[in-house]
C-alpha cells in the first residue's frame, strides 16, 4: 500500500470568523482622517475641523469595493439592479499620546478601535501652518510610535488582567484533569502574548499555532488587528510621487511591521476630486498626471480582512457577496439567506475566468466547467453559484 499523505493543518485566521467585518480610520488629531473619510464615502458624515477632536462619535459607512470582474458581468448580463461587494469603514476620533491611560478621548477611543476588524492608519507627511498638529510639529515616526504604543500598552493592560483571572480560576482545577490542562496551554499562550508585547512587539506578527489563534481571537486585541498604512501628502508631493518622510516611514514598517502595506495619497487632492463630476474627473487626472488612490486603498482594506467574494448573475440582478477566505459553500449561501444554508442541497458553480474564456453560461456547461459542489466545497474569490435548497 502507498504511504498515506500527511494531513497539513489550514492555518487559522487571525481575527472574527465573521463575514461582516469592519475597518477603521486610526490616526492622531488634525491629519486628515475626516477629511479622507468624506472623500472615500462621497460623504459629509465625518467632522473634519481645524481642531483636535472633532470627531467624538465614530461615522459608518460602506464603500462599494472596485472589480472589473463585477463591471464586466454586469455588461454580459445587464441586469435590471447592481450591487457591487462593500468595505465598511469607520471614522474614529483622534488618538493621543496615554490614551491607553485615559488621555484625550482615550477610553472611548481605545473602545472604538476594539469593535473594529481592521486599521487604516492615517500618517500626515506634509507641513501646513493653517492646519495645527497636536504635537506641535509634523513628525510621521513620532507619530507612528505614538499609535503604536498606546495601542500595544492598552493590550498590556487587557493581557496582564486575563492572566491573573485564568491564574485565579485555575486554582481549582487539578493539573492532571482535561479542564486543568486545557487552562494551563490558556495560561501559556497568553503569557506568550504578553511576552511578545513586552517585547514591543504587535500580536499579529507572533508565530501561532491554530489552537493559539483561538485563543488570540478572543481577547479582541488592538495589535492583533491588520493595519495597512496610509500617507496623507500635499498634492503636489504626491504628483509628483516624492516626499522627504516616505523613505523613513517605509524604514519604519520594515522594523516594526514588516509586510504591512504602505500607500500614499493626498487628502487635498481626493477632495478636489471628489467635488469633480466622472467626465471632470478622468481629465483632470489626465491633466496632472496622477489617479486618486481612493481604489487602491479600499481594494487594500478588503483584502488585509482576508474577504473574497463571489457572484450571483442573472438578467434582474449581478450582485457580489462577500465572504471570508476558506468560508464553505453552505455558509456562502447563508450570506444571502439563512435558508440557503440550513437546507443546503448543492451549489451550481462556475469560474469568473471560466465564463470570461468561453463567452456564456451554456458555452461554459458545453466544456464541461459547470459543476455542483456539495457543503464541503471551499468558496473561491470570483466562484459565480447558483444555490439549490431543500423545501
Amino acid at each position: 500500500m502507498p504511504p498515506k499523505k500527511a494531513v497539513v493543518e489550514k492555518k487559522a485566521l487571525l481575527g472574527r470568523p465573521s463575514n461582516n467585518l469592519k475597518i477603521g480610520i486610526v490616526g492622531l488629531p488634525n491629519v486628515g482622517k475626516s477629511s479622507f473619510f468624506n472623500a472615500l464615502s462621497d460623504t459629509h458624515l465625518a467632522n473634519a475641523a481645524n481642531f483636535p477632536y472633532a470627531t467624538i462619535n465614530p461615522e459608518e459607512a460602506r464603500i462599494p469595493v472596485p472589480d472589473a470582474r463585477f463591471d464586466w458581468l454586469c455588461d454580459l448580463y445587464k441586469p435590471a439592479s447592481k450591487v457591487p461587494a462593500f468595505l465598511t469603514c469607520i471614522d474614529i476620533a483622534g488618538l493621543t499620546a496615554g490614551a491607553s491611560t485615559g488621555a484625550g478621548l482615550g477610553n472611548a477611543f481605545l473602545s472604538h478601535v476594539r469593535a473594529v476588524d481592521g486599521i487604516f492608519q492615517v500618517v500626515r507627511a506634509f507641513d501646513d501652518a493653517e492646519v495645527i498638529h497636536v504635537e506641535g510639529d509634523v513628525n510621521p515616526l513620532r507619530d507612528m510610535d505614538i499609535i503604536s504604543n498606546e495601542l500595544r500598552l492598552k493590550d498590556m493592560e487587557w493581557v496582564e488582567k486575563k492572566l491573573d483571572d485564568l491564574k485565579k480560576t485555575g486554582r481549582s482545577l487539578g493539573p492532571n484533569s482535561v479542564e486543568g490542562k486545557k487552562r494551563q496551554e490558556e495560561i501559556n499562550c497568553v503569557e506568550k502574548i504578553f511576552a511578545l508585547l513586552q517585547d514591543n512587539k504587535d500580536v499579529r506578527k507572533g508565530e501561532w499555532g491554530n489552537k493559539e489563534i483561538d485563543i488570540v481571537n478572543s481577547l479582541q486585541l488592538l495589535t492583533a488587528k491588520p493595519v495597512t498604512y496610509l500617507v496623507n501628502l500635499s498634492e503636489k508631493d504626491y504628483v509628483r510621487k516624492k516626499n522627504k518622510w516616505l523613505p523613513k516611514i517605509k524604514g519604519w514598517i520594515d522594523e516594526h511591521n514588516p509586510g504591512d502595506p504602505l500607500i500614499p495619497f493626498s487628502v487635498a487632492l481626493e477632495e478636489r476630486l471628489a467635488a469633480m463630476d466622472a467626465e471632470e474627473k478622468k481629465e483632470e487626472e489626465k491633466t496632472i498626471g496622477a489617479t486618486s488612490a481612493l481604489p487602491k486603498i479600499t481594494t487594500a482594506g478588503y483584502a488585509s480582512l482576508h474577504l473574497i467574494r463571489y457572484f450571483t448573475c442573472g438578467p434582474d440582478e449581478v450582485r457580489a457577496w462577500t465572504i471570508r477566505e476558506g468560508t464553505k459553500a453552505p455558509q456562502a449561501a447563508g450570506v444571502i439567506h439563512s435558508d440557503f444554508e440550513n437546507k443546503f442541497v448543492c451549489g451550481e458553480i462556475m469560474t469568473y475566468e471560466d465564463l470570461k474564456e468561453y463567452g456564456s453560461e451554456s458555452a461554459v456547461k458545453a466544456a464541461g466547467k459547470y459543476r455542483q459542489q456539495g457543503k464541503p466545497y471551499e468558496m473561491l474569490d470570483g466562484d459565480i453559484a447558483y444555490w439549490k435548497a431543500g423545501q
